[in-house]
């Protein structure tokens, strides 16, 4: 493969990097709302917390309920889910190009990690799903770290593979995601197919935004020659 330079840790967000399951997400969160009677919030409110801890993203949708209405929210929006996955009526389509990208980044010095909102049965089923669980070295989500913006998904991915802050990169859709890579002191990179605009990911610390998956390792080269 090319060389990307000094990294050696490459990690993606999940929902909205790799996959587009946006259709899930809030359909199975207007059902979770609709169990309790409580108003549907908009795709696009829905679509701004992707990426956070569950119980993180239906407190900033209802702001005003109390503690324990949002975990029994939470926990109905998991039901649901679970019963898509069982039933096998989840779409989580990868994006174009990402599958090549995953493939040309495939070395034996380069790890490749995820950090994600989805919970680590959620995420094992979509790489699986899609033939590319084994090439992820490393794996962090919303139920063995700290929500994103806060930088636990990046440290523990760093700590699991022995690379330092320089050697990483995280690539994902949303504002949460550069905030947490500058917290932990890694190159952050945007993508433009996402759930938030490319102004708030430059706006939230991104270091370049990607119009398509295959700009990657030219991006990765760049910011090797010039950070």
């Amino acid at each position: 493969m090319p060389s990307i330079g000094r990294y050696r840790l490459v990690i993606f967000d999940c929902d909205g990097t790799l996959v587009d399951s946006q259709h899930n997400i809030v359909s199975a969160m207007h059902g979770a709302f609709g169990q309790f009677g409580r108003a549907l919030p908009t795709a696009e409110a829905v679509r701004r917390q992707v990426g956070l801890t569950l119980e993180v993203a239906v407190a900033r949708l209802l702001p005003e309920e109390d503690e324990t209405t949002v975990a029994e929210i939470a926990e109905a929006y998991r039901v649901i889910v679970r019963a898509l996955r069982a039933g096998e009526g989840l779409s989580e389509p990868l994006y174009d190009g990402i599958r090549d990208l995953i493939l040309a980044l495939e070395h034996p010095e380069i790890f490749l990690g995820v950090a994600t909102g989805k919970n680590l049965v959620g995420l094992e089923h979509t790489l699986a799903h899609h033939g590319l669980r084994e090439r992820f070295h490393t794996l962090q989500t919303a139920d063995r770290a700290l929500s994103k913006p806060h930088p636990d998904m990046v440290l523990r991915a760093m700590a699991e593979t022995a690379c330092e802050a320089p050697e990483t990169v995280m690539i994902g859709d949303t504002s949460f995601d550069m905030e947490m890579a500058r917290a932990a002191g890694a190159t952050a990179i945007g993508v433009s197919w996402g759930y938030h605009p490319t102004a708030e990911l430059r706006q939230a610390g991104a270091h370049e935004v990607l119009e398509s998956p295959g700009d990657l390792i030219a991006c990765l080269q760049s910011l090797s020659a010039t950070r």
